[in-house]
């Protein structure tokens, strides 16, 4: 049932990673577009969540907090008490919780009035519909349809709510790794995530090694060296194979820093990951190089980033087929894009 009327306030509950969260802006974006004069809230993980605050789809952010959460999904649980009354703030509910007995729901009805819609916590890998359709979907129910099923975000100094600008729209100040002379090039700079969440989609690290190794030899490139605490030791290593003054380093930074970073670089090349996502959202070209994760269902909606696979999976995936690929979203030989 759609709504009949303007909503004042609505709830988006999100948790999941930070590939999850990239692939549900669509549905934050549409339901800007639907209610322009609504505020919007997400209830979730805010060191990810903040990246729609920063990109204007959202206007606050509430952590999920487990220990306050817990009495609703207990059928007639105890129901902390500052969480009803903020459930009963708002007129619409959209939750991607896992909560198939609906207990969540239910419980939330006790403390809300608010028409409440259930979306899928996860899309089917065998359903072969992209992750973005199937997290839209619940949306017609609000009479959107036919939505832009495209994750977009857009962060820098003029996207930040004016709460954020101060600590959010600076670069981080140069960490061991980021140098100023690198941050200072003209030249176009490659950002290059070499982990995942997952070791089985990660590309082999000499591999990695090799294509630095060339891209240092034969172009002009400025790199940017991108992971979080699964990548460190790999960093490590591969830092050394990059002149200091053509690297930055962007170690475990907050994913709002990261994103100001990347929107500064011309390319990305990574694996089947929430990074991955990011850049594809903040518009970046790029490669993805691709395991065996169901392409139809959870590759990056961008037709700028190139899927590179191999029937062999990563295993088989050679750094010549990588090089050549490049080579259609780079001028290798020129350092320009």
């Amino acid at each position: 049932m759609a709504l009949k009327q303007p909503t004042n306030s609505i709830l988006v509950i999100r948790g999941g990673a930070i590939g999850d969260f990239i692939l549900t802006l669509p549905v934050l974006a549409a339901l800007r577009r639907q209610f322009p004069t609504s505020r919007l809230e997400l209830l979730g993980y805010p060191h990810i969540a903040r990246l729609a605050l920063a990109g204007g789809l959202a206007d606050a952010v509430r952590p999920i907090e487990a220990q306050a959460m817990a009495g609703f999904f207990v059928p007639g649980g105890v129901l902390e008490p500052a969480l009803a009354d903020y459930f009963a703030g708002f007129a619409l509910i959209i939750s991607f919780l896992y909560d198939p007995d609906r207990i969540f729901q239910n419980n939330v009805a006790q403390c809300s009035r608010a028409q409440f819609i259930a979306g899928p916590h996860r899309p089917d890998d065998g359903s072969g519909r992209h992750a973005t359709e199937v997290l839209l979907k619940p949306l017609e129910q609000l009479a959107i349809f036919n939505p832009d099923p495209v994750p977009r975000l857009r962060i820098g100094k003029r996207s930040y709510p004016e709460p954020f600008a101060p600590e959010t729209t600076r670069l981080p100040q140069p960490k061991p790794g980021m140098n100023q002379s690198a941050q200072a090039s003209p030249q176009p700079r490659l950002a290059l995530h070499p982990g995942s969440g997952s070791e089985r989609k990660n590309w082999a690290e000499p591999n990695w090694a090799a294509l630095l190794r060339r891209l240092v030899a034969e172009t002009r490139l400025q790199f940017l060296l991108v992971g979080g605490e699964a990548e460190g030791g790999r960093l490590d290593r591969l830092a050394p194979l990059v002149p200091a003054d053509r690297l930055q380093i962007a170690r475990s930074l907050p994913l709002t820093e990261l994103a100001v970073h990347l929107e500064d670089c011309a390319a990305f090349v990574g694996h089947d990951s929430g990074i991955t996502h990011l850049a594809a959202a903040l518009g970046l070209a790029g490669l993805v190089l691709w395991g065996d994760s169901a392409e139809a269902v959870w590759r990056p909606r961008s037709d700028r980033m190139r899927l590179v696979r191999e029937p062999g999976g990563l295993a088989a995936l050679t750094v010549d087929r990588v090089w050549k690929e490049l080579g259609q979203v780079i001028d290798l030989a020129q350092g320009s894009f």
